[in-house]
């Protein structure tokens, strides 16, 4: 079996491949470990190969579109990011190659000049949930370590903000006094729900009702499923206060892994704010499609 092109989601722990064809059917899948974060810049050839090559021509060069952090700074090339306002996949950049059976094209990410901020990776998962949704326009929500607020407009990414949420979760529970009251990965939804609105309340008080989690447990003895649930509701909250610009009012598509995506869902339902759900993986897919159309019609 060989493939008409590849499409690749380069992330900075894995490396995931589909085999498509000219029609964009997925005929094949494959995933190594073999993320940005392992491999120096000439590295990326010979991983992307060990990977796909069953699936070349031998007689011609397969196209190859890439998306993800492959294209950062530390990636096989930098891909440039595109300027707000502009379509979710608007520049490629093409990645040096001495293998002449392989044809390989990033994705450009997204830049916003004030205030600052960047993405890479997202804007296909932007293009995958615009392509099944043609006439949309809203915000998407992209709830991960850095979580994405993106507002859509006529097809382009107009504004969008970042938050740390998910990687401040992840040192606290791993790297500050919280550890020792967060251990485990049990879960309590009531005790989540009630730390949300307490930060939305009053987010200028995150830093002393994160201690308070500790000082709970040394002195009552506060579960762990309830601890950890508190740490991860005060985030949300604080976060869902500061974004509320892009939240209130509006239609919210989210895209992200679930356990995440149930945790913010179910604050914004709680503040009566209407989620549309997604496959993280079919918006990846459906994004990388999106992109090789476009990318055959770039001249």
């Amino acid at each position: 079996m060989t493939a008409d092109w590849i499409a690749v989601d380069w992330g900075t722990s894995t490396l995931r491949a589909w085999a498509m064809s000219q029609d964009g059917q997925d005929l094949a899948t494959a995933s190594s470990t073999d993320g940005m974060g392992q491999l120096a810049s000439a590295e990326f050839e010979p991983a992307l190969l060990r990977l796909v090559e069953p699936w070349l021509e031998v007689s011609k060069p397969t196209p190859v579109i890439a998306c993800g952090m492959v294209g950062a700074k530390q990636g096989w090339v930098e891909a440039t990011y595109a300027p707000t306002p502009c379509k979710p996949q608007s520049r490629f950049t093409t990645a040096p190659t001495s293998d002449p059976r392989l044809n390989v094209h990033i994705i450009a990410g997204v830049s916003q000049s004030e205030p600052a901020d960047v993405m890479r990776g997202e804007e296909t998962q932007i293009a995958g949930f615009q392509r099944l949704n043609p006439k949309w326009d809203g915000v998407i929500c992209l709830p991960g370590t850095h979580t994405k607020w993106v507002q859509m407009s006529a097809g382009e990414i107009v504004s969008f903000q970042t938050f740390m949420t998910g990687e401040i979760f992840a040192l606290l529970c791993t790297s500050s006094v919280l550890r020792h009251s967060v251990v485990g990965e049990t879960w309590e939804d009531d005790a989540f729900l009630t730390a949300v609105d307490e930060a939305m309340s009053r987010p200028e008080a995150l830093a002393a009702r994160l201690f308070g989690i500790r000082a709970q447990d040394l002195l009552h003895g506060l579960p762990p499923a309830s601890a950890r649930a508190r740490v991860s509701g005060l985030l949300v909250g604080a976060e869902l206060a500061a974004a509320k610009p892009y939240w209130i009012g509006q239609s919210i598509a989210m895209i992200g892994a679930q356990a995440l995506c149930d945790g913010y869902a179910a604050a914004l339902s709680a503040q009566h704010v209407p989620v549309i759900r997604t496959d993280t993986s079919q918006m990846t897919l459906a994004g990388l499609k999106a992109a090789y159309a476009t990318w055959k019609e770039t001249p």
